[in-house]
């Protein structure tokens, strides 16, 4: 069987975690996420990155929100496939990646990414590495929703 044939059917044969989550992710969930892990002996690492709504001022206006949006069956495929990629790419113990779906108030937290491994600097690194394609390369678009109601789509930075 041909090589890339066998690693699209051991994806795609893998079970898909949904990602996108209604609204804000809360710190409780984040909690409860981490807290989960303590029994996992084989983990020496965890790596985290929180993506929170920033309050950016824009053409003299302030936002207020962002309303997340995507079609939805082709992000969780890129997300999937980023996933895939990352367990093949870093020697890492598990992983979960949630992304908001709808408003998300500023101050919250839109995107949560977390990585375990038995050392750290396989965490690291594939928590920025994941961090990055997510930003680069899922169809999720953000509408900045500005104090005075009016919106604007937002554009992706570094």
């Amino acid at each position: 069987m041909d090589k890339t044939l066998s690693t699209e059917i051991s994806m795609s044969e893998k079970k898909k975690y949904k990602v996108f989550v209604s609204g804000a992710i809360s710190t409780q969930f984040i909690a409860d996420s981490i807290a989960k892990h303590s029994t996992k002996t084989t983990i020496g690492a965890h790596d985290i990155f929180l993506g929170q709504v920033r309050s950016d001022v824009i053409e003299n206006k302030t936002v207020k929100a962002i309303d997340y949006s995507a079609y939805e069956e082709m992000a969780e495929e890129k997300f999937h496939e980023i996933r895939e990629a990352a367990f093949t790419k870093f020697e890492l113990t598990c992983m979960h990646l949630y992304h908001s779906m709808g408003i998300v108030k500023t101050g919250e937290i839109c995107l949560f990414v977390f990585v375990s491994a038995k050392h750290r600097t396989a965490a690291f690194e594939a928590c920025r590495w994941i961090t990055e394609e997510i930003k680069a390369n899922v169809p999720v678009f953000g509408k900045e929703i500005f104090e005075d109601e009016t919106y604007a789509w937002k554009v992706n930075t570094k």
